[in-house]
């Protein structure tokens, strides 16, 4: 009977939490912009004109036009010149760099090999593990790891943030059928989620 009751509390908890922590997390966004924007907007408009929900949409617009003012070269020159005074700074350079890195993964503006998704062969073993190719060429890598015919291969691990960059013989990785999202996704979970194949693996 306990067993039944715990197994059935578990199954709410896996079903529940993902819809929770991604509902809070939007309402957090929102509630975040409302607060910040919405009481600058108050200030600028009469008080009549203000409407719960304003600050939201007046975020939503700011986070738009630097997205499009980043499309100039004068201002992308300009940002960098910014940044690099985050570089500068102890302990900020190291935070900040990590998040930078992370999110320009995800950024549409840059094609990345680190899309591809394979399976890396270990050795003579039979097994493989998922990987993403982040450097499909040596020109990018250091010198002593210019290999012929080599590819830089990032391994995540699951249930935590974090891997490995490891250089592999092209020959030992293999084209897997399935988007970043998809592989990142089963690969932090163990498995454990499954995964839904999409047509169209690349060939290295």
């Amino acid at each position: 009977m306990l067993r039944f009751i715990g197994r059935n509390i578990l199954t709410g908890l896996v079903t529940l939490l993902p819809v929770v922590l991604t509902i809070y997390l939007l309402y957090w966004l929102v509630v975040s912009a409302e607060s910040a924007l919405g009481g600058l907007i108050r200030l600028v408009l009469p008080e009549g004109l203000y409407w719960p929900g304003l600050g939201s949409v007046a975020g939503l617009l700011l986070v738009f036009a630097v997205g499009l003012l980043m499309q100039a070269y004068v201002v992308r020159r300009l940002f960098t010149m910014g940044e690099q005074l985050f570089y500068r700074m102890p302990l900020v350079k190291t935070v900040y760099r990590a998040i930078r890195d992370f999110l320009d993964y995800f950024s549409p503006a840059k094609k990345r090999e680190f899309e591809q998704v394979v399976a890396v062969s270990l050795g003579n073993t039979g097994m493989e593990v998922i990987g993403f190719i982040t450097q499909a060429t040596s020109e990018h890598l250091p010198p002593d790891f210019r290999g012929e015919d080599s590819v830089l291969v990032y391994l995540p691990l699951s249930y935590m943030i974090g891997g490995y960059a490891v250089l592999m013989p092209r020959s030992a990785v293999r084209p897997v059928d399935m988007s970043m999202e998809e592989a990142m996704r089963f690969t932090l979970t163990a498995g454990v989620t499954g995964k839904a194949t999409t047509p169209g693996s690349r060939d290295l």
